[in-house]
């Protein structure tokens, strides 16, 4: 059942709501997308080829999955709040690390609460915080690296994409204009953020001072929040352009391209695409496995192109460096 969220603002709490690109608001969202099957139109092709990974690595049912269920209450420690607008995904698990044993166990007793229990992992990470901590972190590390590390160049184009959108309307049409056109479930008026479709009260007497805007491609129709004193409240909304992510980019001209790096570097940029391994690609372009390895490793030297373990092979992918020297393109004929 819905209940009333109502954030009153003063000056000093508009004076300190703030963006941020959040890599772990990524990990929870997309986590949370793969454990419930939900068969996503948007995030298909992501999903199709992330999904079988996860399995073969066991992640889909090990600690993230006792600690990020298909639906309900996160707990508030994975999400720690960001101190800049773009945290490194390093910086925000030292952030976990360092999380305070009480504060764990409190999200673990709420999460036990509304779950009605608690798996094996989660309840050794209650009984020992400091110990464990490190292994949840180990395990997002893993994760990361099998599902949002060879994708990130993409996904952080939308999101800093939808922050500059939203930092120009808030400077041409003011705070309001931004809380409103955020979401249709939010809403501003009378000094107030108002949040329908929650399922817990929030009010500024239960949250910190300000608000910390986080776009995110995963958060499904709804925005998430997280409201853990002192820290500022978390609104992790969905960000502009998400709709089209995944969507194959259209079609350019390589030829100038490739008359700086080779034509067979050029098509094996232009066909990562999606991330794939030497051996996939070399399936695909028909270049030999050897000759594949040798371009990907000076493409790797230039910055074009970032390797991700998976399980015993490695994916390659685009950099951002990349994404934006090709601007969609086409592989060029052998």
């Amino acid at each position: 059942m819905a209940v009333r969220a109502e954030l009153a603002f003063s000056v000093s709490d508009l004076a300190q709501t703030r963006f941020a690109v959040s890599p772990m608001w990524e990990v929870g969202t997309s986590y949370r997308l793969l454990a419930s099957g939900s068969a996503s139109l948007v995030h298909r092709p992501w999903t199709e080829q992330v999904r079988p990974r996860l399995a073969a690595a066991g992640l889909d049912r090990g600690r993230l999955a006792e600690l990020i269920p298909p639906s309900g209450y996160v707990p508030d420690f994975l999400n720690p709040a960001p101190t800049g607008p773009a945290p490194s995904l390093a910086e925000e698990l030292a952030g976990i690390r360092a999380t305070p044993a009480a504060r764990v166990r409190r999200d673990l007793d709420r999460l036990r609460q509304e779950q009605g229990g608690l798996g094996p992992r989660t309840r050794s990470l209650h009984a020992d915080p400091q110990a464990r901590l490190a292994r949840v972190a180990e395990e997002i590390e893993t994760y990361w690296e099998l599902a949002l590390a060879p994708y990130w160049a993409r996904i952080r184009a939308v999101l800093d994409a939808d922050v500059f959108h939203r930092a120009r309307q808030s400077a041409e049409h003011g705070a309001g204009r931004l809380f409103n056109d955020l979401h249709p479930s939010v809403s501003w008026g009378d000094d107030a953020l108002r949040l329908s479709r929650r399922h817990r009260p929030l009010s500024r007497g239960t949250a910190g001072a300000g608000l910390l805007l986080i776009p995110s491609v995963f958060t499904g129709p709804v925005p998430f929040t997280r409201s853990a004193p002192p820290d500022p409240p978390q609104l992790a909304y969905p960000a502009r352009g998400t709709g089209s992510l995944w969507e194959p980019r259209p079609a350019g001209r390589t030829e100038a391209l490739a008359a700086v790096l080779g034509r067979s570097r050029t098509r094996l940029l232009a066909e990562l695409e999606t991330p794939a391994s030497t051996t996939e690609l070399a399936r695909r372009t028909g270049l030999s496995a050897a000759g594949v390895s040798q371009y990907l490793t000076a493409l790797r030297a230039a910055g074009l192109v970032s390797a991700h373990r998976a399980g015993r092979s490695v994916l390659y992918a685009r950099t951002s460096v990349a994404e934006s020297l090709l601007g969609g393109v086409t592989p060029p004929r052998p």
